[in-house]
């Protein structure tokens, strides 16, 4: 995964800067919320900075909201899969699907 990008310009090109902030941070995961995250998700289909949102919110820790199309529980998936990759490169062994550096 890349570095969390020092200087944020990236966030004036993204397709959610004017978007309703509230569409991004749902408050709940049915009905009415789980329709905001799906429209989230698309507004972050067509943005030219996808990626490093995603990258900004797996490595500043943001644990709620729509950040580069993924949803709180897969962020939490990309967290923990990363960090069964780095404790296995710590061992030097193979995490699941992820290959060793090296």
């Amino acid at each position: 995964m890349d570095e969390v990008p020092l200087r944020q310009e990236w966030i004036q090109r993204a397709a959610c800067a004017d978007e309703d902030p509230e569409l991004f941070f749902p408050v709940g995961s049915t009905g009415p919320a789980e329709r905001d995250q799906e429209e989230a998700k698309r507004v972050c289909e067509r943005c030219p900075v996808a990626h490093q949102c995603l990258t900004y919110a797996l490595w500043s820790g943001q644990t709620s909201g729509v950040w580069g199309g993924k949803d709180e529980r897969e962020l939490d998936r990309l967290r923990r899969r990363r960090r069964a990759a780095q404790r296995a490169a710590e061992r030097g062994t193979v995490a699941r699907g992820v290959p060793r550096a090296g």
